[in-house]
């Protein structure tokens, strides 16, 4: 569980950079929404797998209240998940 979990915050991490990055600008200043379109759905997907997986391994990591917390609140932070996967995993993904 906590290998799947890795993998879904590295690709979290990587649809949300792609999306507030790229997408973004490029829906509003290109005015050309498919890639808004195209990775909206699965960051979406991604966001409630890592949330769920975070609380899922919260036991089995033996994280307290503010633990959980802090990894919760890295999945709206760009980067936020390639830190978590640092500092409690002790991988760069």
């Amino acid at each position: 569980m906590i290998n799947i979990f890795k993998i879904t915050s590295l690709f979290e991490g990587i649809s949300y950079l792609l999306l507030l990055f790229v997408g973004v600008p490029m829906k509003y200043f290109m005015d050309n929404p498919i890639l808004v379109k195209t990775v909206g759905m699965p960051h979406g997907i991604l966001f409630m797998a890592y949330v769920l997986l975070a609380l899922l391994i919260r036991s089995q990591m033996k994280w307290d209240f503010k633990t959980t917390l802090i990894v919760l609140v890295a999945s709206i932070l760009p980067f936020g998940t390639f830190y978590i996967n640092k500092k409690y995993f002790g991988t760069a993904f």
